[in-house]
């Protein structure tokens, strides 16, 4: 059965006394690793709003590997958010962050690079309860800023091969991964076996705005997966499109119907690790429900593959 991981979401990134994580001793890497062990996960991604592998010396990256290990939780991903390689500013130091992320998470055994190009937050989504009910950051519609996105994830899609690690890219709005047509043309652009799609629809069914079909979505987007980040949210919307509202779900009670989408992942020999992803409320709690949730479908899909075979 493919691995099932939980993010970071549910750990605070900076403690009471203002300490971040990263920084924190080992002893409070353990909590979090034992934490998610307690509620039945056996795997994490490692998000570096959390912590950063790529800026821990040896000994510290030896400790994070450690606490994992003695928990029995494997980081299987190392997941860059918000330091796109096009940035405008900081586009070429993002890339060699990226590249030093790549041998932080091959030292940690991973399996994953995990990116993408969103930017950081823009103030209105910083003020906004749920940032994506704000404008942000658009990639613009300038052939040489995508050329320079495509020579960059294969420059990093080469290295990740290099150390045994699949590169995956998150799906997100506005940006040159932000529909499901331009993020297929984008993968086919880059070219590498190892570099493939996340194809994370939660992303884009709580924008309010008009948004594609998400059946559609996955039907382009799937072929080309290697990782995947699931989430789901409920979405209402007026038939004149006059206004819409989402909020975070369980994976079973929202809008994408994850029965369907997962038989028809398995259907097409998706094999990659599944990331359960919450935001508000307890959200581990959650990631562990949808585990749980997840975990049936798989069984239920392999069942009638089986059944089927016969």
């Amino acid at each position: 059965m493919n691995e099932i991981a939980t993010c970071m979401h549910g750990f605070a990134p900076v403690d009471r006394s203002g300490l971040a994580l990263h920084d924190a001793p080992a002893e409070s890497w353990s909590t979090v690793f034992a934490e998610a062990a307690e509620l039945g996960f056996s795997a994490i991604e490692i998000a570096d709003s959390h912590i950063r592998p790529a800026h821990l010396d040896d000994h510290r990256l030896s400790e994070l590997s450690a606490a994992a290990a003695a928990t029995g939780v494997q980081p299987i991903a190392v997941h860059v958010q918000r330091k796109s390689v096009i940035d405008p500013r900081l586009g070429e130091d993002n890339l060699v962050y990226a590249h030093a992320t790549i041998d932080a998470a091959a030292a940690l055994g991973c399996t994953v690079f995990s990116t993408g190009l969103h930017q950081p937050f823009s103030e209105a989504q910083r003020r906004a309860l749920w940032f994506w009910t704000a404008p942000g950051w658009t990639d613009p519609d300038d052939p040489e800023v995508r050329a320079l996105a495509v020579a960059r994830f294969r420059e990093l899609g080469e290295h990740a091969a290099s150390v045994g690690l699949r590169m995956s890219l998150e799906m997100y709005e506005d940006t040159y991964l932000g529909t499901a047509d331009s993020a297929v043309a984008l993968i086919e652009d880059v070219g590498l076996d190892n570099v493939g799609l996340n194809p994370d629809i939660g992303n884009l069914i709580r924008l309010h705005r008009p948004i594609e079909d998400w059946r559609e979505m996955y039907e382009k987007t799937l072929p080309h997966a290697n990782y995947w980040h699931m989430k789901n949210y409920q979405r209402d919307e007026a038939g004149d499109g006059s206004w819409f509202t989402s909020q975070p779900s369980t994976l079973e009670l929202g809008l994408i119907d994850y029965r369907s989408v997962v038989k028809r992942a398995t259907e097409l020999g998706y094999t990659g690790p599944y990331l359960m992803e919450q935001y508000g409320g307890d959200s581990l709690g959650v990631c562990a429900t949808n585990m749980r949730y997840l975990e049936g479908l798989l069984k239920a899909t392999t069942a009638s593959s089986e059944s089927g075979a016969r």
